[in-house]
């Protein structure tokens, strides 16, 4: 595979999503078709379909082991379909969450353990990972205030109206992942103003991307 594979993590609240779409639209107009902007769970078909099931709100009953069961099953589909194609085409993948959500947020914070969920995503994944992880650092408190004031009632998911505990759960889970693959990490301060955050991030992909920015 001559493509490269970049994900984008963090904490509810962070703001990630946002960042990433303001830096897809100055990357799109230099990239064009060499870039795939997609995010998990979806991507595709059937894991848009498997999302809406993971996130609708009124699946209380849903055991954990079933939702990260879920969220690897909409990961196998979306990479096979969607990731591998585009990374065989030698074309900059930008993901909106990966594998360390998973672990992270099934792992840590549902407490099912870390290391279980990861061997989950082992199988689904077949142990492909990012090439770089940008990760948005933020405090949980600081997050989840974020989302209480400014995020759309209708778009609160599932997972955004856990509780601080499981949130703070969810945060160390993303630190002890940080610690053991240090070297594919790569962290932003999320409490900046948000253009110095899209700024980072840019700057940051045209460093560890620079090979498809050579002709723009």
């Amino acid at each position: 595979m001559t493509g490269k594979f970049i994900t984008f993590e963090g904490p509810d609240g962070a703001g990630k999503t946002s960042v990433m779409n303001e830096v897809v639209n100055q990357f799109q107009k230099q990239l064009g078709d060499h870039l795939i902007v997609t995010r998990e769970p979806g991507g595709n078909k059937i894991s848009e379909q498997i999302r809406r099931v993971i996130l609708d709100r009124k699946n209380t009953e849903m055991d954990y082991r079933t939702e990260a069961l879920l969220y690897a099953a909409a990961r196998r589909q979306h990479l096979v379909e969607t990731i591998l194609p585009a990374l065989q085409a030698d074309k900059l993948v930008l993901c909106d969450r990966y594998v360390d959500s998973s672990v992270a947020y099934q792992g840590a914070g549902r407490e099912i353990g870390m290391q279980a969920v990861a061997r989950m995503n082992e199988f689904a994944t077949e142990k492909i990972l990012p090439y770089k992880t940008i990760y948005f650092e933020i405090p949980v408190e600081v997050g989840l205030n974020r989302i209480a004031k400014h995020r759309d009632s209708s778009k609160i998911d599932r997972l955004d109206v856990e509780t601080t505990a499981f949130h703070k759960r969810v945060h160390q889970g993303y630190m002890k992942l940080i610690d053991e693959y240090n070297d594919r990490f790569i962290i932003i301060d999320a409490t900046q103003p948000i253009e110095k955050v899209i700024q980072d991030t840019t700057d940051v992909i045209h460093q560890i991307a620079s090979e498809f920015f050579k002709e723009s």
